[in-house]
C-alpha cells in the first residue's frame, strides 16, 4: 500500500501508454485488442483499467497478494517491471507470457 486515499490517487496525473498483449492472453477475452491505448500513472492502474475493458484480466496477470504472476513478464519502455512502476506519457509496454517446455 502507497498510503494514498482514492482522491489522492484520482488527482495524480495519468499518462497515456501503448499496451502490447501476448496473443495467448487476448484469445480469452473476445474483442480484446492486441495493442491496446490507455491511460495509466502505473502498472497497476494499467492492470486496473484492462480490467475495466475486459473484466477478468487482472487476475490473469495478477496473483493474490498482489503482484504479477510469475509466467508473466510486463516491460515498460524495455525493463522489467512491478505493479508500482510509474508509466511515463508515451511508455511502450509489453505484457508476455513466459514460455517453458522440454
Amino acid at each position: 500500500m502507497d498510503g494514498k486515499t482514492a482522491r489522492e490517487k484520482a488527482d495524480e496525473p495519468r499518462a497515456r501508454v501503448l499496451v502490447r498483449l501476448p496473443p495467448h492472453l487476448v484469445v480469452l477475452f473476445p474483442g480484446a485488442d492486441r495493442l491496446v491505448p490507455l491511460d495509466a500513472g502505473t502498472v497497476d492502474e494499467m492492470v486496473d483499467a484492462l480490467d475495466a475493458l475486459w473484466p477478468g484480466m487482472r487476475e490473469r496477470i495478477c496473483d493474490e497478494t498482489p503482484s504479477i504472476r510469475r509466467h508473466i513478464n510486463v516491460f515498460v519502455d524495455g525493463r522489467r517491471a512491478r505493479l508500482a512502476t510509474p508509466l511515463a506519457p508515451g511508455a511502450d509496454v509489453f505484457v508476455l507470457t513466459a514460455i517453458s517446455g522440454g
